[in-house]
């Protein structure tokens, strides 16, 4: 395969043209690159290197005008808007940027494709003042407002351009218009330069002017890389742009129409690959290369372009380890590179000038990789010991002096990241170009290890020192949203740059980095619509008809270009990989392109198709079985000379491996910022004010002046107890304030309940609370102590009747305390366990001879205080009303053959610990 770039040359040749004082005009600087080695490998002698530009560095040279970034164009198109706009009527920078950019666009737009200013904007603003909503005769504020600023547009235009153009500056559209002003003069003064344009498509109506202007003054030749199928065939939009222009210029009336090629019509063997997600499609491109470089090891041969710029880094780490040589020439945009996440997060944390800041966002920040080895000192980590504090004790807002207080050995570190910006964009940069310095100080040490990281902190530095060089000269940056507004906008459009070999090894690209460049085997990922083509996307104040009408690009033409680099990369091509995510994303792109569909209808080419996914074993949960060895029996007995509690033991009928992990190898739970106030607190809450209440009656009886003394002493108790459990956590607004009244409202109802019993002449003694009850248990069958503890939340006399009570802050219902065959309590945890803990409570207090039965034994549920007390009951059969409530020797012994058959179970070494299956 002949590539373009060395035909042209090879007839360029032919025509005796001496090609060291030719001036190649590409459609992008990569090219450039190509073209040098090509000319080599067609010269017999050595030459001096011909001129060879890029389009843009063309028309800058012609126009004499200097690029400015998008960035300085913002605040220059600001200064021009406040000299213009009244001071009580003008926006804050802000503001003004978020549709600025869309206005710079659409100026960028009507510059190259040379639309006469006055009749656009004269235009635009007729049609809104016919189309604007209101039908009333006197116009509103608002619609004045709106009006106004489409009559300023031409103001704006004229008084920005113009001081551009003072200071030899300009964005693209401007440097365009120029140029083919100073055409003529161009044309005069070098009037023995030959120009060749190669590979170009779409061109503005300044460049077409422009090469027009070459081509009939003799100092150009212009090659088009275009297929015969794609030119001839009227409705390809491939051939849309180079059909216009071959009918269109009066060049082509006389002169030949270089080139119309065959090559798409070669035979060539298409993937069309399904699969899903930007990962799955970066695997399998790592897959691909692999596979085909058994076959060839020459990688320049094959290129892979990426239809999305962050499928870059998931690319380069699925590169197999046997590929020694790469070329990345796209720039990979540094808000996909990972250190931008810190500087995203401390804008956020920054931008409200917060006293105090959110716990997660702390612990965001101090975890994050680039931070977290900053913290390290010679015998632990600070950020870790903060992190353990905050979730120890429960701190939801904590302040930059709480901080320093939990750790004081990182006080440095700690205002570079949690000072206050006070809202001012000086500090926040001065703070960023520190906090960078510090991190760079830190990979120094082992520059090897960090080169990459050490790369991002230099991108990041140059982006920051841009910004204050900006806000130094401009001043108007005025708050930390405004400077964060910019940072987005400079973080978009920054590339870091890679280095590799520009003619050797696998070449990796962007779409439009592959203009003008052929490859034998092509992948080409992300063929989505929405992607590739990009679709119906339009940033734009002016509307679709008057783009129409001055003949400005619309998402037609924009299809059209991806239509033709889409099917370029075909041409020459024998092999080609179209991926495409399975996945629909409205946000980015949707179905399979209609690139796609366009293939299989042709039918020129044996398109193959096939949908992967990723490859997912199937793996049997198998449910654990953990041995009794000697050092768990040890555990074991431990355990049992400490004691179990109720809890404990229907924490073991629910599922062995959990009582394993919690009592045996003593893992507890992770200790979490309890954000909101969670359910165990609320129970905690209601338990400890209830014992402080009733605790000094103990041996009294109740009377309705006790519990009117309580009521009014409710909220002030529920204070005191939630301060002291949920530690500073507040509870004052939000959902937390909705709990802390949930818990005066169960107390208050509970004690309306008690009162009411009162009323109705019932009698209550309180004989004790929260009594702690722990007995010694011997089993012949084992040859060391039990013991079994636990606390009583209260007891107390019902008309002469005592009642062992268990309070519950969900919700219970009777038949959850009701049984009917005596194996089920230590079988069936859902059913029975309310049943198990209080018929221990009650089994210790006869041990202990505290009772004398017959007794009463049950729950009163807080979320379920209409039920009363629910009481324990023995029932013959399920089906039947006849239950047995009083709790007598012949039902505690009952209970005790169960009780001691569960810790037989437990301690026995031949019997494992079984995982139960919680999921049926």
């Amino acid at each position: 395969m002949i590539s373009f770039i060395k035909s042209v040359l090879l007839q360029l040749q032919d025509k005796k043209l001496n090609l060291a004082e030719v001036n190649f005009i590409l459609p992008s600087k990569r090219a450039g690159v190509f073209l040098k080695h090509h000319l080599s490998s067609i010269l017999d002698e050595p030459i001096f290197s011909p001129q060879i530009v890029s389009i843009e560095e063309f028309v800058e040279e012609l126009s004499g005008l200097q690029n400015l970034p998008n960035t300085d164009l913002l605040f220059r198109l600001y200064e021009t808007y406040k000299k213009l706009t009244k001071e009580a009527e003008q926006e804050t920078f802000e503001s003004f940027s978020k549709w600025a950019q869309i206005l710079l666009q659409d100026f960028n737009e009507i510059d190259r494709y040379l639309i006469p200013q006055e009749q656009i904007f004269d235009y635009l603003n007729a049609i809104k003042e016919l189309s604007h909503w209101s039908l009333e005769t006197d116009q509103t504020e608002l619609i004045k407002n709106h009006l106004k600023f489409w009559k300023h547009l031409k103001e704006y235009y004229a008084a920005f351009t113009e001081n551009l153009l003072e200071s030899k500056q300009g964005y693209q559209g401007l440097i365009y218009r120029e140029a083919v002003v100073n055409l003529e003069s161009y044309i005069e003064k070098f009037n023995d330069k030959i120009h060749v344009f190669l590979g170009f498509n779409a061109l503005n109506t300044a460049e077409s002017k422009i090469i027009q202007g070459l081509l009939e003054s003799d100092l150009a030749h212009i090659y088009w890389d275009i297929d015969k199928a794609f030119i001839d065939d009227n409705k390809h939009d491939a051939g849309w742009f180079t059909r216009q222009h071959r009918s269109q210029w009066e060049y082509f009336k006389t002169n030949a129409f270089n080139w119309t090629t065959s090559h798409y019509s070669d035979k060539k063997n298409i993937h069309a690959i399904g699969i899903p997600k930007l990962v799955g499609q970066a695997k399998y491109i790592g897959q691909i290369i692999e596979d085909l470089t058994q076959v060839d090891t020459n990688l320049s041969k094959i290129a892979v372009v990426l239809g999305e710029e962050q499928l870059l880094l998931p690319v380069l780490n699925s590169i197999p380890d046997t590929i020694s040589k790469l070329n990345v020439t796209m720039g990979l945009p540094l808000q996909f590179v990972p250190l931008s996440s810190l500087f995203e997060q401390l804008f956020l944390v920054h931008k409200n000038n917060p006293k105090q800041f959110y716990y997660k966002d702390i612990i965001g920040l101090l975890s994050h990789p680039a931070i977290y080895s900053l913290f390290e000192t010679e015998t632990s980590n600070d950020s870790k010991i903060i992190v353990e504090h905050i979730q120890k004790n429960n701190l939801v807002y904590v302040s930059i002096n709480e901080l320093k207080e939990i750790s004081t050995t990182s006080l440095e570190m700690l205002d570079l990241i949690f000072k206050s910006w006070n809202n001012e964009p000086g500090v926040a940069l001065k703070q960023c170009t520190s906090l960078i310095f510090k991190m760079k100080l830190n990979f120094d040490n082992d520059k090897s290890i960090h080169s990459l990281e050490l790369e991002y902190l230099y991108r990041f530095n140059t982006l920051f020192n841009q910004l204050s060089e900006l806000n130094t000269k401009y001043k108007y940056l005025n708050s930390i949203v405004a400077l964060q507004t910019i940072y987005k906008e400079l973080l978009s459009s920054e590339t870091l740059d890679f280095k590799g070999e520009p003619l050797d090894g696998l070449q990796i690209m962007g779409m439009l980095e592959s203009r003008v460049l052929d490859f034998e085997t092509v992948i080409i990922s992300s063929v989505n619509e929405g992607i590739l083509p990009s679709g119906k996307t339009n940033n734009s104040f002016i509307p679709f008809d008057v783009k129409i009408e001055n003949k400005l690009p619309t998402f037609k033409e924009k299809d059209a270009v991806y239509t033709y680099h889409f099917y370029r990369l075909l041409q020459r091509a024998k092999n080609v990989y179209i991926l495409y995510n399975t996945e629909i994303d409205a946000l980015k792109g949707g179905e399979r392109s209609r690139f796609i569909t366009q293939l299989d209808i042709e039918g020129l080419h044996n398109v193959k198709h096939k949908i992967l996914s990723p490859s997912v074993p199937n793996i049997q949960q198998k449910l654990q079985n953990i041995i009794k060895t000697p050092s768990v029996i040890d555990q074991i007995k431990t355990l049992s000379n400490k004691g179990y509690s109720p809890s404990s033991l229907t924490n073991y009928i629910r599922n062995p491996i959990d009582f394993y992990y919690e009592k045996i190898l003593g893992i507890k739970e992770f200790e979490e910022v309890e954000e909101n106030i969670a359910a165990n607190t609320l129970g905690s809450v209601i338990h400890n004010s209830l014992e402080d209440f009733y605790e000094p009656l103990q041996g009294s009886i109740l009377t309705v002046e006790h519990l009117k003394k309580f009521k009014s002493q409710i909220r002030e108790m529920v204070t005191k107890h939630f301060e002291k459990l949920y530690n500073k956590g507040g509870f004052s607004n939000g959902k937390n304030l909705i709990i802390f009244e949930i818990a005066q409202r169960y107390i208050s109802n509970f004690i309306d309940l008690e009162m009411e019993s009162l009323k109705q002449g019932n009698e209550i003694e309180i004989l004790s609370i929260e009594a702690d009850e722990e007995i010694m248990i011997t089993i012949d069958s084992l040859d060391f102590p039990i013991k079994l503890k636990g606390k009583v939340d209260r007891v107390d006399r019902f008309n002469g009747v005592t009642r062992v009570i268990d309070y519950k802050s969900g919700k219970v219902e009777q038949n959850k305390v009701e049984i009917v065959n005596w194996e089920d309590l230590t079988t069936d945890y859902d059913k029975y366990s309310k049943s198990f803990q209080i018929l221990c409570y009650a089994y210790m207090m006869r041990q202990n001879n505290k009772i004398e039965l017959p007794i009463e034994a049950g729950i009163i549920s807080f979320k379920n205080l209409n039920g009363g007390f629910l009481k324990f009951g023995k029932k013959e059969s399920a089906g039947s009303r006849k239950k047995d409530q009083l709790i007598t020797n012949e039902t505690l012994d009952d209970f005790e053959i169960e009780l001691k058959s569960l810790i037989i179970e437990i301690c026995n070494p031949e019997l494992n610990f079984v995982e139960k299956d919680l999921t049926k």
